[in-house]
C-alpha cells in the first residue's frame, strides 16, 4: 500500500533492539518488534493527547500483520513510522514501517476497534477523539 506522506508528517519513534527481543538465530523475535510496534503506536497517541488507560472506552487490537525485509538484530537501533491511514466509525488503522537507517526492514499494520468497557461491543469514535486524530490522517494512493 502506497501512503501520500504529504498528507501529513509521519510519526516516528526511535528503538535499540534489546538482546531479550532476540531468538535463537540472533534476529528480533517476532513478537517482539509488535512490542516496538505498540510502544510506537502508544507515543503517537499521548502526542496527540490520547491516553488508552482511561474514560469508558477500550481500543483493543482487531488485527496485526508483519513483513519482516531485512534482520533486525540485537542492539540494532530503529525508528518506527506510524501513519493513521484509516479512522472509520468505529476503527482506527495504523500502518508501520521499522526503519535502519534509510531501509525499510519491516512493515505492517494494526486495527483497533472502539470498544465500550461495559459492554464489550464496538462503538463509534467518541467525537473528542475522532477530532485529535483526523489531522493526522494520511491519503492512500494507487
Amino acid at each position: 500500500m502506497l501512503i501520500n506522506m504529504a498528507a501529513s508528517k509521519p510519526f516516528r519513534f526511535p528503538a535499540r533492539i534489546r538482546f531479550i527481543d532476540t531468538d535463537a538465530s540472533g534476529r528480533i523475535h517476532y513478537t517482539a518488534l509488535f512490542r516496538y510496534f505498540e510502544s510506537a503506536e502508544i507515543e503517537f497517541m499521548r502526542s496527540r493527547g490520547v491516553e488508552y488507560a482511561t474514560g469508558s472506552i477500550a481500543l483493543p487490537r482487531v488485527h496485526v500483520e508483519c513483513d519482516f525485509l531485512l534482520a533486525i538484530q540485537y542492539d540494532d537501533l530503529i525508528e518506527i513510522e506510524v501513519c493513521l491511514t484509516k479512522l472509520g466509525r468505529s476503527s482506527i488503522r495504523f500502518e508501520l514501517r521499522a526503519f535502519k537507517g534509510e531501509e525499510v526492514a519491516a512493515q505492517g499494520a494494526v486495527v483497533i476497534v472502539c470498544m465500550d468497557r461495559k459492554t464489550e461491543r464496538a462503538i463509534a469514535l467518541p467525537p473528542e477523539l475522532r477530532d485529535k486524530l483526523a489531522s493526522a490522517e494520511v491519503t492512500q494512493k494507487g
